[in-house]
């Protein structure tokens, strides 16, 4: 019903035009589009949307962001406004899970379909409400066409196609020959491989997306003491990171694990919260000072317990297998020993997150942090107790009862002041340690459409494989005259 841009912060109307919460905000009232239509020429309604939560409801397992959890009830008011219902007050939940990131199905061609994840729809009988309908569909290519039927209006970019490659360096020759107008690749040395193609035309932008920490695990007894982190972070050099194994297109990170787009809510009064800096000899003393002493073999290490763990990342994402390696040699000049461990993506993932109730079997991880429209997102899901990716397993009061009190209220007063209270935490404990800000990539060429997003006017997230965005951008482009 509505797209929360986590770059901008920004929300854009979709099949709602306006939402208010009230009731203490347990009930969150919501104004749908009142000319819109399904692509087979059917009216959406109201019903449409009490339908597919009830669906959700009725087929837990196809209710993948626990919506029900939440939710008490879903009704229909007329047939353009929905009133929902929440157990418990969760604004950020509200507005992420149920407003952005449900989507509604059309009742008249679902209701006699049964259990939604055993469903198998040919691709002919796809339809929807937004400004593109698919018209083909193979392997190697499929596309889209204007949707005439768009309640914003017909969009001006005719047709939309999405060829397969094979391979990234097919991609990128393709996107400088100037056969594809946008794509989301990293492309070495993309000034000499794609922008002097074609210097007025070809552009790019990676701007910051999101934070990559590396996580360790407080289940370990020598992680999850402070003095061992604050040695790590001194040791690393992330402007080393960034121009090696980042090849200079990420920027680097803050204390607060903030990105750039989100600084806006820093603490003005937090200090240490603006950068880094690697000072060895630091490292060196506070572990002297916590107790520690090299072994026989240089390594740190007390009570007969070396500082030296297994940093996890995963094979064939070469820039943080980069990362690793500079980490292992960086931590190696204080006396901390890393072995870098690569595995497959599912074998990694079960590592860190195995699941509700279960431990993770890792030491250190270089992984990924959940962005949001606000900080709020990442701080929730990183470092509550319930937190969605709290791989590390963190546990704080404190940090949970700001987050409740930043979920339970849209004051932006009280909301500054309760993430003010976990940016102080989050700097001060190094709960997680910033290795850079992760970038997306996003290359275009502008020669037959304007509108793009750019470097100036950055008006939503530009990549193309961030979908809801990517249909937003297709709306707005114009055929250059």
């Amino acid at each position: 019903m509505f797209y929360f841009d986590s770059v901008t912060g920004k929300t854009f109307n979709l099949l709602g035009k306006s939402y208010t919460f009230s009731n203490g905000n347990k009930t969150l009232t919501v104004n749908l589009q009142t000319n819109a239509k399904w692509s087979d020429g059917v009216k959406f309604t109201a019903q449409d949307v009490v339908f597919t939560f009830n669906e959700l409801k009725k087929y837990p397992a196809a209710d993948t962001n626990s919506v029900w959890s939440q939710l008490e009830s879903v009704k229909a008011v007329g047939s353009s406004k929905v009133v929902f219902t929440f157990k418990t007050v969760d604004i950020p939940f509200a507005e992420q899970y149920v407003l952005g990131s449900t989507y509604i199905v059309p009742e008249h061609e679902w209701k006699s379909l049964g259990d939604p994840t055993q469903v198998k729809l040919p691709w002919q009988k796809a339809i929807g409400t937004g400004p593109f309908k698919l018209v083909s569909f193979s392997p190697q290519m499929y596309t889209f066409e204007a949707n005439k039927l768009y309640y914003g209006g017909v969009p001006k970019v005719q047709y939309v196609k999405y060829p397969a490659y094979t391979s990234n360096q097919a991609a990128d020759l393709a996107l400088a020959s100037g056969q594809i107008d946008w794509s989301g690749i990293d492309i070495p040395d993309i000034e000499k491989t794609y922008v002097s193609a074609d210097p007025k035309h070809n552009h790019y932008y990676f701007a910051a997306g999101s934070v990559v920490e590396m996580y360790p695990n407080f289940n370990n007894p020598l992680l999850s003491q402070l003095p061992v982190r604050e040695a790590m972070n001194f040791a690393i050099d992330r402007n080393v990171i960034q121009s090696k194994g980042e090849t200079g297109y990420s920027q680097l990170p803050v204390p607060t694990s903030l990105i750039p787009s989100q600084m806006s809510w820093s603490d003005p009064n937090l200090q240490d919260s603006k950068s880094f800096s690697v000072n060895d000899a630091k490292a060196i003393q506070i572990l002297e000072k916590a107790g520690f002493r090299r072994d026989r073999h240089g390594i740190f290490a007390k009570n007969g317990k070396e500082l030296s763990f297994q940093l996890l990342t995963v094979t064939g994402w070469s820039d943080w297998d980069e990362d690793a390696l500079l980490i292992k040699q960086q931590l190696q000049k204080i006396g901390i020993d890393i072995n870098v461990v690569q595995q497959q993506f599912s074998a990694y993932y079960n590592l860190i997150n195995p699941g509700a109730g279960l431990k993770p079997h890792y030491d250190l991880a270089l992984s990924w942090t959940n962005e949001g429209p606000t900080p709020y997102t990442i701080y929730y899901d990183m470092l509550d107790s319930k937190g969605n990716f709290n791989i590390e397993q963190y546990r704080n009061p404190a940090v949970d009862a700001s987050l409740n009190q930043f979920a339970g209220t849209t004051n932006l007063a009280q909301q500054r002041q309760a993430l003010y209270r976990v940016e102080s935490i989050v700097t001060q404990q190094l709960l997680v340690i910033p290795i850079f800000d992760g970038e997306l990539w996003y290359e275009y060429n502008d020669a037959k459409f304007t509108g793009w997003p750019t470097k100036n006017n950055l008006w939503i997230n530009p990549a193309p494989y961030t979908f809801q965005s990517a249909a937003i951008i297709m709306d707005h482009l114009k055929p250059v005259q």
